[in-house]
């Protein structure tokens, strides 16, 4: 299995040969091991491969940097995921450019049942922040696993909101696992490894150099059902990833914007040119992609009585774990509904004994 790895690392790291033609490669000789053990006569016939590929993988003989990321995954607990390996996202598999390989840190399931990407903008509005925020909180009892990059503002609104709704969320990065980029969002990365993760397809001692983002652009496109685009202007990364997911055959939405708004033109543009649906709340999201709400299991008896909640009520149920307690102003930043309402329904959960009402206004579980 190491000798394995081994080949598969060192694979990736032939200049001439690239995730397309390695998966060519893949599919005639069945495993990494096989292709550089094969002849190169052998590999010259297969498609797009041809003699000077050939020779660069039968010349190929420096192995230092793979026995470095051996060492450096199994130090780290970092999981190599390889192109054919049942837990390799399977989204991401179907898109013709997918990486040959993926290291990823977390506890997240790479194939969960549902998969959104939210990008947009390094400089949001307070409108754009705001609605970031929201949908991605409403999203919470539904199960959904949120995908961004980890960049300034709209990504790490996306993840930051993920992880205080208890959501899985994973952070594809444009450099190796030895570092976070930005640094500053580090404390993050390291809440979204306990649920959710990190993932990339660069080796250890990467730089976040500028052509890399695109790379990363791909992978964030190609592991989502959907892709939300909130704010962006009319050049960006937040658009690059939207024309993927739209050559990848995938949904893409966009939050509209005032006209003259620079950071609602990118968003305006998708809209106008069919590109992208438009979008206004969660529903709509939820409508598109025809996904109902998940209760989560509770450790608690009564969670069999749950069952006849609305989905209002469902996501307030979302916000509690065990015997945690939830001060109301809490319950109603994260529930994407009037004040006023969100205490007419905490009320109606105590009355049906699902909620009990703690000094100082809180309230926890029965």
């Amino acid at each position: 299995m190491q000798d394995e790895l081994r080949y598969q690392i060192a694979l990736t790291q032939i200049s001439q040969i690239g995730d397309v033609i390695a998966k060519k490669l893949l599919t005639c000789f069945g495993t990494a091991s096989a292709i550089f053990s094969a002849g190169k006569r052998e590999l010259a016939c297969i498609e797009d491969v041809g003699s000077s590929r050939a020779q660069a993988i039968k010349s190929f003989n420096d192995f230092t940097k793979a026995d470095k990321e051996i060492a450096f995954i199994e130090k780290y607990n970092i999981q190599p995921v390889f192109y054919t390996d049942p837990k390799y996202p399977q989204r991401l598999q179907q898109c013709y450019d997918s990486p040959v390989m993926l290291y990823f840190k977390g506890t997240a399931n790479l194939n969960a049942s549902r998969i959104v990407n939210v990008v947009g903008t390094r400089a949001p509005g307070e409108y754009g922040k705001q609605m970031c925020a929201r949908l991605v909180a409403a999203l919470a009892p539904y199960n959904v696993t949120v995908v961004s990059g980890m960049a300034y503002g709209i990504d790490i609104i996306a993840h930051r909101t993920a992880v205080e709704n208890n959501m899985p969320t994973l952070g594809v990065m444009a450099h190796g696992l030895d570092r976070i980029y930005p640094a500053m969002h580090k404390s993050t990365a390291m809440q979204m490894i306990n649920n959710g993760g990190l993932i990339t397809e660069f080796i250890s001692e990467t730089n976040p150099d500028k052509q890399n983002f695109p790379r990363r652009n791909r992978i964030v496109a190609g592991m989502a059902d959907v892709t939300i685009v909130i704010e962006s202007g009319t050049k960006g990364g937040s658009l690059i990833t939207a024309d993927i997911a739209n050559s990848y055959n995938r949904d893409v939405m966009a939050l509209p914007g005032r006209v003259g708004d620079p950071n609602a033109a990118g968003c305006n543009e998708l809209i106008k040119a069919n590109k992208a649906m438009l979008i206004t709340s969660a529903s709509d999201i939820l409508d598109v992609m025809g996904w109902a709400p998940l209760v989560k299991p509770l450790p608690n008896p009564q969670k069999a009585f749950f069952v006849e909640l609305s989905a209002e009520e469902q996501r307030i149920l979302s916000l509690f774990a065990g015997q945690e307690e939830k001060h109301i102003d809490e319950i109603c930043r994260q529930i994407p509904l009037p004040g006023s309402q969100v205490n007419s329904l905490v009320m109606q959960m105590e009355m049906q004994h699902i909620l009990k009402s703690l000094p100082g206004r809180k309230y926890q579980l029965v």
